[in-house]
């Protein structure tokens, strides 16, 4: 088993110095190496970040600053879907903290957790902008769900899960 991930590793590790010579990158190309980098990861844990620093010829203070500063990187596991609950005032207010614990609940983790099959991540965000549905979730970058329950819940992670 550790062998089969070592050398998945590995392909990934090649697939991206392929990106990097292909696009030619320096450190100006750092943004766009990163983006690579989780699309292939998944995450961008601090073996990635020093790897790339040294394809790049960058300090790592360089790439693990641009990773922690931009929200779209994540030095994390997320799942397959990312699952993300307004806990914005509004939100709050119509229970949006019910539907967190009732996501907890059946997913079973906790708040940026990810489940044991990797197909579910669950984030608490600050606001997704449609405060007039409160309460709100959004799946993944195009899914929206507004005024929730969390009667509502199991369904809806059941569309994910066929």
């Amino acid at each position: 088993m550790e062998k089969s991930i070592c050398e998945q590793h590995e392909k990934l590790y090649a697939e991206l110095d392929k990106f990097i010579e292909e696009i030619h990158a320096d450190g100006s190309a750092l943004i766009e190496v990163l983006h690579k980098a989780q699309q292939l990861f998944g995450h961008l844990p601090v073996e990635v970040q020093e790897y790339i620093a040294e394809k790049l010829n960058i300090p790592v203070s360089k790439v693990f600053g641009v990773v922690t500063f931009y929200s779209f990187f994540t030095m994390k596991p997320r799942g397959k879907h990312q699952i993300k609950v307004c806990l914005g005032t509004a939100c709050y207010v119509k229970g949006a903290d019910r539907l967190m614990d009732r996501f907890k609940e059946e997913l079973g983790v906790e708040e940026d957790g990810v489940t044991k099959d990797g197909l579910f991540s669950l984030h608490g965000v600050r606001c997704l902008g449609a405060c007039s549905m409160a309460p709100v979730v959004m799946i993944g970058e195009n899914d929206f769900y507004g005024r929730v329950t969390p009667d509502e819940v199991p369904k809806i992670i059941r569309n994910y899960t066929k």
